[in-house]
């Protein structure tokens, strides 16, 4: 189980480095797209479990950045999965409706 989370846990740090900065539409402050951020998460998107209220803040934080996963091909499949959106249901925290 711990090589399957790194093997997931690897692409979200990679992005991380790759990543640019983007405006946060939640707060007045500039925020950066940052996945790994959302490692918190990884456990309710892999197995489809309750989020913990840390990964809702930062589901909720990186809110923005949401379309930009979803468009990189690393993350894509995890963004996009059904777990993924279970997650972000379960978080109140809103699916990404993003221009192709």
């Amino acid at each position: 189980m711990k090589k399957f989370l790194a093997v997931i846990a690897l692409p979200l740090l990679v992005l991380a480095l790759v990543v640019g900065v983007t405006q946060s539409a939640e707060e007045a402050k500039p925020k950066k797209c940052d996945p790994s951020q959302l490692v918190p998460c990884l456990k309710s998107i892999t197995y489809g479990i309750p989020p913990p209220p840390t990964c809702c803040s930062k589901l909720k934080e990186q809110k923005s950045c949401m379309c930009g996963y979803i468009k990189n091909p690393k993350f894509a499949k995890y963004v996009k999965s059904p777990n993924a959106k279970k997650t972000m249901k379960a978080c109140h925290a809103p699916i990404p409706k993003c221009k192709h």
